[in-house]
């Protein structure tokens, strides 16, 4: 059996004295997406950040068979791993394509070349606005850099958090549909999201995480049958997809 390509066992995570992530167990195999889905405040941001090295958390974090807990950030993104934050993080007075060039600062000129040529081509509307300030784009579009300048570091895992939060339905339905074209690429993405019924539509995998734990995981179309998480976040008051 090939081993997963990360591998997190028995992660906690304490801000002070409280423990916020007790004990949290995710896989991502190679090539598939996977997502953990839960409430605001479940923990979800807490477990990403701690897995890209910006949260001190103890217990084993494995990427590429090797022991990733006491690398640091810099060597986890070197390694092939990348985050597109909640807040996007953008540099809102420069331009669009000097906020790409960022993401990939590691690669040498003609591979960084290349990377933009090819997010130009997935992502065709930063090619459009690629001199307009970054600060100056719609919600969608400062995603959609967000993303791009991710992918400018050529990450093996891409992980995202929240990346539906604020948008319109249709921009929403735009990126999920990125995603799922990305891992026919090869990519492999984590994705954490509220939005459980467009996540679920695009997963291979899914993890239920509440309080600071997972609770249920499985195939997405299990998630999806399961009564209680019907009624706690697939309801009618959830986003549509």
């Amino acid at each position: 059996m090939t081993a997963p390509l990360l591998d997190v066992r028995d992660l906690c995570v304490s801000y002070g004295r409280a423990q916020v992530v007790h004990n949290v167990s995710i896989a991502v195999n190679t090539g598939a997406l996977v997502t953990v889905i839960g409430s605001n405040g479940a923990g979800k941001t807490t477990l990403l950040n701690a897995i890209m090295g910006l949260l001190k958390a103890k217990g084993r974090i494995g990427f590429h068979d090797a022991e990733m807990s006491s690398v640091s950030l810099e060597n986890r993104v070197q390694a092939g791993l990348s985050l597109v934050p909640e807040r996007r993080e953008l540099f809102a007075d420069m331009p669009v394509e000097d906020n790409l060039l960022l993401g990939g600062f590691r690669r040498s000129r003609a591979e960084r070349k290349q990377t933009l040529s090819e997010i130009y081509t997935r992502l065709p509307r930063l090619q459009e606005r690629r001199q307009q300030l970054a600060g100056t784009l719609s919600g969608g579009e400062r995603q959609m850099l967000a993303m791009g300048r991710a992918l400018m570091a050529r990450p093996v895992l891409l992980m995202l958090d929240e990346p539906s939060l604020g948008l319109a339905p249709r921009i929403v339905r735009d990126v999920f549909h990125i995603l799922t074209d990305l891992r026919k690429t090869g990519v492999s993405i984590l994705l954490v999201e509220q939005n459980a019924r467009a996540a679920l539509e695009v997963a291979d995998y899914a993890y239920v995480m509440e309080l600071g734990a997972i609770t249920t995981q499985g195939p997405p179309a299990e998630i999806a049958r399961d009564p209680r998480l019907v009624e706690s976040y697939l309801g009618l008051g959830g986003n549509e997809y």
